[in-house]
């Protein structure tokens, strides 16, 4: 067997191995789309009929009209967009200070701010739950937004991180140039930087947007009712129509594709950049 060969078929191998694992994968969603087109009765019958029949494509109107999707909607965008700018921005500067500035303690901070990572965040649910109502801040948006502008410690590792890889020469002309730090930081360190940035972004959009946990916590009112909440309300229905919230749940979903599709290539750019240097 020549090594033309060999590589062929490892290669072959390779390939029917991944195309598996993702059909297997994908079953789930694709039971969700098919069940979002069927009428009520075909959602449970064995075997199961991936393909509906007839296509019931009035169910997404349905759903739309019968819930306040687009209240919900609007709610989420808000506590997501806000937790995006506190995230990125709050990590940006707490990163580019333990990358760049020399300080005494630099280092233990550093570590204490990575030890944050290794404390689940159920344990932390009923102090924070006791300090933000202390504050008059249940029911309403603040808990989900305000700990963002303190920053995330995986941002900060991950950006810290990326700024480390790039070389100090950059900032170097730029103080030759009469650049301030802001200066630097704002013209020559982030246009570098974009893969992270992209990065951090879509993760953070992620844990907002699909988040259910805070919002059960802190937000009791229907009005204020963020798309996960609203949908896990309509689930706990006792009449519970499962092509109306497979419906709901997809469009739901389809938001997260979108910005990982489109930031994708600074996604796997950032992961293999960053490394562990530092």
């Amino acid at each position: 067997m020549t090594n033309s060969t060999r590589y062929w078929m490892k290669t072959s191998l390779a390939y029917v191995l991944l195309l598996g694992g993702s059909a297997v994968m994908l079953i789930p969603f694709f039971w969700m789309l098919s069940t979002s087109l069927k009428e009520s009765y075909q959602v449970f019958t064995t075997p199961i009929k991936w393909i509906p029949d007839p296509i019931k494509w009035s169910n997404y109107v349905t759903t739309f009209t019968s819930l306040p999707f687009g209240r919900w909607f609007n709610n989420t965008l808000i506590i997501t967009v806000a937790s995006i700018i506190g995230a990125v921005v709050s990590c940006i500067l707490v990163s580019y200070g333990f990358a760049r500035f020399r300080a005494r303690g630099r280092n233990v901070l550093f570590i204490l701010t990575l030890a944050t990572m290794m404390l689940p965040d159920t344990v932390t649910l009923i102090p924070k739950f006791y300090l933000f109502s202390q504050f008059g801040w249940v029911n309403t948006y603040y808990p989900l937004i305000v700990p963002l502008f303190f920053g995330k410690a995986y941002f900060i590792f991950l950006l810290r991180q990326f700024f480390m890889s790039i070389p100090t020469d950059f900032e170097e002309a730029a103080k030759i140039d009469g650049a301030s730090t802001f200066g630097i930081l704002w013209r020559v360190i982030l246009p570098l930087t974009l893969p992270a940035i992209v990065t951090i972004t879509i993760f953070q959009f992620n844990d907002s947007w699909k988040d259910l946990l805070q919002p059960i916590l802190y937000l009791s009112k229907p009005d204020l009712y963020t798309l996960t909440l609203g949908i896990n309300f309509f689930k706990s229905e006792n009449d519970v129509q499962w092509n109306y919230l497979m419906a709901a749940s997809f469009v739901t979903m389809l938001p997260s594709l979108f910005f990982y599709f489109i930031g994708q290539k600074y996604f796997v750019e950032s992961i293999t950049l960053t490394g562990m240097k530092g």
